[in-house]
């Protein structure tokens, strides 16, 4: 994670009191209580190429466990907190495993790989408006039932009945909320595995899709990372959350669902979708914006659609086939007939 950006740091920590004091000059607790603990993490990254002190500095737990508590207010509970401390470098690895976004690669074989050997997911989820946080929730999931392997895998992030309030006004069809929402709210949900020390932010920074149901009005926002497979189709794995109110009164966050769904618009069961997620885990990371977010999720719409069209022309074929084959049969059997 370091970066040519390091040269603004290194000026001010080589020229700190008159342009004359060396960093080293400068006791450790100080630089900690005074200048690390003020940066952010890529800031903090960064400066980890300044010099070998600040490496050995920046290094320091406590740092990073207060980066992922304010940027992830999840990450302070103690199941989060108890998984991270098992990752080779805490708090750390953690954070460079989840701030980038994914940039999943092609796989190199098309051969089916076993969902690998975990016991539990965690999620560590934190909803935004305006950077101000509505939610924040921590689940666990369990990943060896043949329930959970065989069937559709979603996760609720809600109770049936439970809603978040959002601070904007609910209007109508040719109201702003859906502008509102789309340029405001945002989403974090990471994904923890504990026995193999992975994590991974599935969510998209911005969403890469906003509608609005043409009868119940509600809105939906999808948060999408588009990932490949190992048969080299795509699936997107997408945060969607539905909102909804009474026109002029205040919006509610009714769901929030984190689902893998392939090209055919079908969800994955657990046991791929368990594979795929752990290839992610696993990938690159690289850092994003909306507008290659947004052309990732375009490509996967546009080879969803050709993948649909190749069906459909599959389907025709057959369907021909098995026609001309009954009307085979009905000749034959028409002259067998005849011949008697």
């Amino acid at each position: 994670m370091c970066s040519c950006s390091t040269t603004a740091v290194k000026a001010k920590t080589t020229d700190l009191a008159s342009g004359e004091t060396s960093i080293a000059a400068v006791h450790p607790d100080i630089i900690q209580s005074n200048i690390l603990n003020r940066l952010d993490g890529q800031t903090l990254a960064s400066t980890t190429c300044a010099s070998t002190q600040l490496h050995s500095l920046c290094k320091e737990d406590n740092l990073w466990r207060d980066i992922c508590n304010s940027t992830w207010p999840s990450t302070t509970d103690r199941r989060v907190n108890d998984a991270i401390s098992d990752f080779p470098s805490g708090h750390r690895s953690f954070y460079s495993q989840t701030f980038p976004t994914l940039h999943p690669r092609p796989q190199k074989s098309h051969q089916h790989r076993p969902p690998p050997e975990t016991t539990e997911l965690i999620s560590a989820v934190d909803i935004y408006y305006d950077e101000k946080l509505l939610y924040t929730k921590v689940m666990v999931t369990e990943t060896l039932s043949g329930w959970f392997l065989c069937s559709p895998f979603s996760l609720d992030l809600l109770e049936p009945k439970e809603t978040v309030a959002a601070p904007v006004n609910f209007d109508g069809e040719e109201g702003t909320c859906c502008a509102l929402l789309e340029q405001h709210m945002r989403v974090s949900w990471i994904l923890i595995d504990p026995k193999q020390k992975l994590a991974v932010n599935v969510a998209s920074i911005a969403p890469v899709e906003t509608q609005r149901h043409w009868l119940t009005e509600d809105i939906h926002l999808r948060f999408a990372t588009v990932m490949p497979t190992s048969g080299g189709d795509l699936v997107q794995c997408g945060v969607v959350i539905t909102c909804g109110g009474k026109e002029g009164g205040e919006l509610q966050v009714r769901e929030v669902t984190l689902q893998v769904e392939d090209m055919d618009e079908k969800i994955l069961n657990g046991s791929d979708s368990l594979g795929i997620l752990h290839d992610a885990m696993d990938g690159e990371r690289r850092k994003s914006n909306r507008d290659v977010e947004r052309e990732s999720y375009q490509h996967f719409l546009k080879m969803k659609l050709q993948y649909r069209e190749r069906k459909q022309r599959r389907e025709s074929s057959l369907d021909m086939m098995c026609i001309a084959t009954g009307v085979a049969i009905f000749l034959a059997a028409s002259f067998l007939i005849l011949l008697r």
